[in-house]
């Protein structure tokens, strides 16, 4: 049973921190927000700039690059309906980026209870252990004392750092929306200020 619990808490564990790892990579901001897109898009201020900026963007695989081909792709639209289409895409980016926050949450959430099961474990083991021998052992006192304190421990240590994680990763993926939201509303609106409103 002991090995069970062992085995359960470094799956819940690596797990944690693969998945740590890995949005700690698809969350940078180089790769959502590239300067050369950025600068693309602040430089994209006539017609003819649409197709450089068209260039750069199928170039870079980033969730700002998709956006802003998506709005240059729909210019010849009115503004309602080319916001329309890059909200709509912007809600798919934002999915991804927040994909495996879920799994960070429920590591969060489940990894303390596997202790807690643990730590009920090794008091089982104690009073079982001293119910045959009572107190004259010091040693199974030890064991299921050190058994508790173990899961307990091994509970939180794998909790921490992805509680810490996940509510850094949420706050970047906010600052992140915020970013693409801001890029993309300049460059509508430049193209767009100009134009008469079409009913």
């Amino acid at each position: 049973m002991e090995t069970l619990f062992i085995v359960l808490m470094a799956l819940t564990s690596v797990t944690g921190l693969t998945f740590i790892v890995e949005r700690g990579i698809a969350l940078r901001w180089t790769r959502v927000v590239p300067k050369p897109v950025v600068d693309a898009a602040n430089s994209c201020r006539t017609p003819q700039d649409r197709p450089m900026l068209r260039s750069i963007c199928e170039q870079s695989n980033s969730p700002l690059a998709r956006l802003l081909r998506c709005a240059e792709e729909n210019l010849e639209q009115s503004r309602e309906e080319n916001e329309g289409a890059v909200q709509t895409m912007a809600r798919r980016e934002m999915v991804n980026l927040e994909r495996g926050l879920v799994v960070l949450e429920i590591v969060v959430g489940i990894a303390p209870l596997l202790g807690l099961v643990g730590t009920i474990y090794g008091m089982m083991t104690l009073f079982g252990g001293l119910g045959e021998t009572g107190l004259a052992d010091s040693g199974i006192l030890a064991k299921g004392i050190s058994l508790i304190l173990r899961f307990t421990m091994a509970g939180l240590l794998i909790a921490i750092p992805s509680l810490i994680s996940w509510n850094y990763y949420n706050k970047k993926v906010e600052m992140l929306a915020v970013e693409l939201e801001s890029i993309c509303a300049d460059f509508l609106r430049h193209h767009y200020q100009a134009r008469p409103v079409r009913k």
